[in-house]
């Protein structure tokens, strides 16, 4: 999968010393040939590629945290019926 990033930077490594020892070329074109047609592009193309990756790794530690917390929920939850516990007492209030 990677091959072709690789062979692309290869190629734009070429350029820029092909830039560098042209006898009207600078180093200063070889580096802004590098980076703009080699690690730019390449570095947006992966970041674009590993979209759905990310995705798949963020909704998989989501589902993991929600197990925990339902776990953890169930395991320190002393009364799960939905009533108040029996041995409330209710507040006292001052007459006025």
């Amino acid at each position: 999968m990677y091959i072709v990033p690789i062979a692309w930077i290869y190629v734009a490594l070429m350029m820029s010393v092909a830039e560098a020892t042209n006898s009207n070329g600078t180093v200063l074109g070889a580096v802004v040939t590098f980076v703009l047609y080699g690690l730019l592009p390449v570095a947006l193309v992966l970041y674009i590629m590993g979209t759905p990756g990310r995705k798949r790794r963020l909704r998989s530690e989501q589902e993991q945290q929600a197990q925990v917390r339902a776990a953890t929920t169930l395991v320190n939850a002393p009364d799960t019926g939905g009533h108040a516990p029996a041995d409330t007492v209710a507040p006292v209030r001052k007459e006025p």
